[in-house]
């Protein structure tokens, strides 16, 4: 079969304009050029043989002619000036993509004070996309293919009709249309064949280029600026390298963009990006990221002083912002950073955008065009930033990025020691399936190795292993090829990791605590990245856990409040009151994403506005439910750790903290009940609170706000041996010693401290010493001794007649009837203090922790005056350590030992010190 193609009979040659020649008038105004217009001219044979549709072969040839000749012979060299005077711009499609940003884009070009400059475009946006989806519909037959190159040829006419007039919209349209009519030609042939080669479909694609610098070079011009369009066909020479990418051939190119300066000196050149040619002048083009590719070829060739990438953010990003909310704009990378961040994911640039610029020292600079107050980040050889002061104050790590959907593959067996050539089979065999490996690891005993894939290449490569190693399998010489999916990677990357001691540490050590695993490591020996690999659920929560150990963001906390009452509510507001200043001095970010009672819950998945928790709590509260209020809190994946607040006193909720700390949620708390519970209970919690890397702290649970925990395991851990832990660990019973003097009955005593708010709701809850006893067994614990709370003998200050039993009909149940009864049993402890005073000494109701003997007591004792316990006033408490350090003078600790303002601080400052151990800076 054969046709003919007619309407692809090339044009006249096309003559550049040129001072001592007499050239065309209209083509003297312009700079035009077009796939058909162009030296060296490309022609499509006039009679075509179609020998099967797979068999379509284009006859495409470069032709010198007559005209060239006489160019060569007239033109005066022009010596191509190159170095620090030529700065390099590169638009992409999105700075391109309508009418108004080609305008905005030719503004920043003539505004811009370089001496001379060349500026690369893509193909205006979207363009690129429809060019390919042309030669598919062709090659599938699909007649709509005119419809679609019908809006492509309107999507230029329009954006031309809005930015030029006159004849250089009359010109720009003629190119256009007689472009557009050779490409229907093209895809004619294409649609006959059923297929088109890659150089036919670079062919297509390549006008989306030549486009946009045609219409950005004729605006620049309508400015009053010089300007020449080049495309970069004529200059830029590549040579196919496999794998579907291309090497510049840096020799050549640079010859000819000698001899193409030399016909077309200007100091303003608008080029076509992604596009180039084949040392045979066959049309080609560079593949992924192209066009950022051609402006880095042509800052090498220019030895320009730099090359901008201008697109759609403010510059590089310390992690995705996506994932990422408090990523940072990072100032400067090294070409290596640069390198590695792109390689793993992050939106930065290709790595084979870096290598041209590299070896002449060219920074690349990424900016933003739509925010030009922006500085953007600068790509260097040295990526070192100092203060005024000259100090180095960046972090080791620069950036993360994340590789999603892959899998590892295993390959384990005892046969692979020590055995030559085991590592290249399987690579082998992996590429024969032509499988890309992202990450190796191997270790020292050679008995495994894994590598990650991705995720759609991973049955290919087991088949593959499985079948080149089958004999091995089958002897047992290799064990296993095992496959394990749903993987992502993490990359920290940073230059100056290789010189920091602890790096990795803090790396595992920040995963750790967000109690996420790792599955597989790699380190090159430069240490420029740390990889890990991790579950693919894991990786947004291991991305923020890093990012914020090494101080590139907040250190941000999602919490759940349980109990919004006296101690929760106070809690609440002393968050509200200082979380601006968390954030702005500390970099901590408390974000409180659950409050539950016993009867509503409130959620909120960003965070809980604590200006108005009361109110939201009204109008927006739904039933509690404490399994669906934890999930909520942890259940966030873009907030890496999570802290449960109890402020109850309930049992139930310290029935939790096993499975919570298990989870990996760290638990604060004043509630008593956990550590004072059941003996085996309280070991189960404390032997997994050691082995995980979960949180438990309860400061408040025995001294409110004092520091009478920390001081203990201080102690403890330093070596000093602890005798006798002694102390009046009541505020409310303190209070009421302390006012129980003169003529002041004990009943009197107690209904003011009621009043006052100093006591329970029932004040025989305090009286009863239990809160107490409580305190002693949890120090009694802290210091080694296996104590129940029933072996710690309480003296009650309620009379016997008043306790409140649920089996008798007399019982006084209420607390009011406690209060109205109690006046009749005052002559005890008024006979008491009498005879304290007597002999010189006041009573006061202490717990006593006997380490020595193993035993601990709650009962009112006498003491003398002098006595540091005898001189406390208000609600204090007071702690005395007795020591191997401390044995002739106890340590001291005292100060307001009740109230919620207390107790709630005490809860806070635990909260602060979780925000410091999980990186907030001290």
């Amino acid at each position: 079969m054969a046709f003919a193609a007619a309407s692809l009979s090339p044009p006249p040659p096309y003559y550049y304009s040129l001072p001592n020649l007499s050239p065309k008038p209209l083509l003297n105004k312009i700079h035009p050029f077009s796939l058909l217009h162009r030296p060296p001219i490309f022609r499509i044979g006039g009679g075509l043989q179609l020998q099967g549709r797979d068999s379509l072969n284009f006859n495409l040839f470069a032709s010198v002619t007559s005209a060239d000749l006489l160019l060569d012979e007239a033109v005066e060299k022009t010596q191509l000036p190159k170095g620090d005077t030529w700065s390099i711009h590169k638009f992409g499609g999105t700075c391109v993509g309508t009418s108004e940003r080609i305008q905005n884009v030719a503004n920043i070009i003539v505004k811009d004070e370089s001496e001379r400059k060349l500026v690369v475009v893509s193909a205006m946006s979207k363009v690129t996309d429809m060019m390919y989806d042309l030669i598919y519909k062709a090659q599938t037959r699909d007649d709509s293919y005119i419809i679609s190159l019908d809006a492509v040829l309107e999507k230029h006419k329009s954006t031309a009709i809005d930015l030029l007039v006159g004849d250089d919209l009359a010109n720009f349209l003629a190119r256009l249309h007689e472009d557009i009519n050779n490409l229907k030609a093209m895809l004619r042939a294409i649609y006959i064949a059923g297929h088109a080669t890659e150089s036919f479909s670079d062919f297509v694609v390549g006008h989306g280029e030549l486009w946009s610098a045609q219409l950005l070079s004729a605006v620049v011009r309508k400015s009053g600026s010089e300007c020449v369009c080049m495309d970069t066909r004529d200059v830029i020479v590549v040579n196919p390298s496999g794998f579907n990418q291309v090497d510049p051939d840096y020799l050549e190119s640079g010859r000819r963009l000698e001899k193409w300066y030399s016909q077309n000196s200007s100091d303003t050149i608008v080029a076509t990006g992604f596009i180039a040619t084949t040392s045979q002048n066959i049309p080609t083009t560079l593949k992924r990221d192209g066009s950022d590719f051609s402006a880095a070829i042509m800052g090498a060739l220019f030895r320009a002083r730099q090359v901008t990438i201008w697109t759609d953010v403010d510059g590089v990003y310390s992690a995705d912002p996506r994932k990422v909310s408090e990523a940072v704009i990072l100032e400067k990378l090294s070409y290596q950073e640069a390198w590695e961040m792109s390689y793993f994911g992050a939106n930065v640039l290709h790595p084979r955008t870096i290598i041209p610029v590299m070896k002449y020292d060219i920074p690349i600079v990424i900016r933003n065009i739509f925010n030009l107050s922006a500085p953007g980040t600068t790509i260097c050889r040295t990526a070192g930033i100092g203060n005024e002061d000259g100090y180095r104050v960046e972090s080791p790590v620069k950036g993360f990025a994340t590789i999603d959907n892959l899998a590892l593959v295993n390959v384990e067996g005892t046969g692979m020691a020590g055995v030559p050539g085991t590592a290249s089979d399987i690579f082998a065999a992996v590429k024969d399936v032509g499988a890309n490996v992202i990450m190796i690891s191997q270790a020292s005993s050679e008995h495994s190795v894994c590598f990650a894939v991705p995720e759609k290449e991973v049955k290919a490569v087991a088949s593959a292993l499985e079948s080149r190693f089958r004999q091995a399998l089958d002897a047992g010489r290799l064990s296993q090829i095992a496959i394990i999916p749903n993987c992502s990677i993490l990359a920290a990357v940073g230059q100056k990791m290789a010189s920091t001691p602890g790096v990795s540490a803090t790396l595992f050590n920040a995963l750790a605590k967000a109690n996420i695993n790792i599955r597989a490591i790699a380190q090159g020996c430069s240490e420029y990245n740390v990889t890990v690999v991790l579950k693919r659920e894991d990786c947004i929560r291991a991305l923020r856990a890093v990012h914020s150990r090494f101080y590139l963001s907040r250190t941000t906390i999602a919490m759940g409040i349980i109990g919004p009452g006296l101690i929760g509510g106070t809690l609440l507001d002393q968050l509200r009151d200082q979380a601006a200043v968390l954030k702005e001095k500390f970099n901590i970010d408390l974000r409180v994403m659950g409050i539950t009672g016993s009867r509503t819950m409130l959620l909120n998945d960003m965070g809980i506005d604590l200006s108005i928790w009361r109110d939201l709590q009204k109008e927006k509260g739904e039933k509690a439910d404490i399994q669906k209020f934890v999930q909520n809190v942890h259940g966030n994946h873009f907030i890496p750790n999570t802290v449960i607040v109890d402020c109850t006193a309930d049992s139930y909720v310290a029935s939790h903290y096993h499975d919570w700390l298990r989870r990996g949620i760290h638990v604060i708390t004043p509630n008593k009940k956990a550590n004072s519970g059941p003996l085996e209970q309280y070991l189960k919690l404390r032997t997994l609170q050691r082995q995980s890397y979960a949180h438990y702290f309860y400061e408040a649970t025995v001294g409110a706000g004092l520091p009478i925990i920390t001081t203990l395991k201080g102690l403890l851990e330093t070596g000093d041996k602890i005798s006798r832990i002694e102390g009046i660990f009541s505020g409310t019973l303190s209070y009421i010693f302390n006012n129980f003097v003169g003529a002041r009955t004990f009943s009197e005593v107690v209904k003011g401290a009621k009043e006052a708010g100093y006591t329970e709701p029932d004040p025989r809850d305090d009286l009863s010493g239990t809160d107490v006893a409580r305190k002693v067994i949890i120090l009694a614990r802290e210091s080694g001794l296996k104590l129940e709370l029933s072996d710690i003998p309480v003296q009650s200050l309620v009379p016997e007649p008043l306790k409140a039993r649920t089996n008798s009909i007399s019982d006084i149940t209420s607390a009011e009837e406690f209060l109205q009864q109690l006046p009749q049993y005052d002559q005890v402890l008024a006979k008491q203090r009498q005879d304290a005073e007597a002999t010189g000494e006041v009573l006061r109701y202490v717990g006593v922790v006997d380490v020595v003997n193993q035993k601990g007591t709650v009962e009112l004792r006498r003491y003398k005056k002098e006595h540091p316990f005898a001189q406390l006033s208000g609600s204090d408490n007071i702690i005395a350590f007795s020591t191997q350090r401390y044995e002739k003078q106890p340590l001291i600790v005292r100060g307001p030992g009740a109230g919620a303002e207390v107790t709630a601080g005490g809860v806070f400052s635990d909260i602060l010190r979780l925000a410091s151990y999980l990186g907030a800076p001290s």
